[in-house]
């Protein structure tokens, strides 16, 4: 299989034809081989437009859920970002590329250990990952200049807004274990928040102190 024309077709096709418009953005898509962060036996599959499992009951997200969350971050390569939920560590990846610094956190060792051997594949330095409850955040790193959140949680964690900057967005699915709505918070210079509901969307459980209890 040609990766590099599977990946632009998904550019193409999943997230340019969506209305996805960010050119670093895109970019960034077009560079980081989305394959290298699943399973090799599923590789052929990585450019679909379909999430896909990675083990340990957690998924790679949709190529255009990645893109519309981290568009929806507004990045200009300064910001010190924090992610919850690492996963394959494909979104980290993508984060790497356009901002300073990358926090993130996963709870499965397993998935941290793979995910920071595929980032530094690709020498993706400036990305570090923590072994942790991600639903507590990094407190010790705060305050972030923006915060992604990669599982559903049944409500906003108070520890994301409080570690989150005066100016700062925060994107996090929202709703039951079965379905979530996508939630953009923006930290006003001031403190004052405001809160823009996205789209429809359906995640695995944030599992945690500050969110669900169980992944069961």
């Amino acid at each position: 299989m040609n990766f590099d024309v599977a990946r632009k077709r998904m550019v193409d096709l999943q997230i340019i034809a969506r209305g996805v418009s960010d050119r670093r953005l895109i970019d960034a898509m077009l560079k980081i081989p989305r394959h290298i962060f699943v399973e090799e036996a599923m590789a052929a599959q990585a450019y679909s437009d379909t999430p896909l499992p990675i083990g340990e009951k957690q998924t790679i997200s949709q190529p255009y859920m990645v893109a519309l969350m981290t568009e929806l971050l507004v990045l200009d390569g300064s910001e010190k970002v924090l992610e919850i939920g690492t996963g394959s560590g494909y979104q980290a990846a993508i984060l790497a590329a356009l901002a300073d610094r990358v926090y993130t956190i996963e709870r499965i060792r397993p998935l941290a250990l793979r995910a920071r051997k595929a980032l530094d594949s690709l020498g993706l330095l400036n990305v570090n990952i923590r072994i942790s409850d991600g639903t507590t955040g990094w407190e010790e790193e705060a305050p972030f200049d923006a915060i992604i959140v990669t599982a559903g949680a049944p409500d906003i964690p108070q520890k994301f807004i409080d570690q989150l900057a005066l100016g700062g967005r925060l994107v996090i699915p929202v709703g039951s274990q079965f379905e979530q709505v996508l939630v953009r918070i923006t930290k006003d210079v001031d403190g004052t928040l405001s809160r823009e509901q996205i789209t429809g969307c359906r995640f695995v459980k944030l599992v945690g102190a500050y969110g669900w209890n169980t992944e069961d």
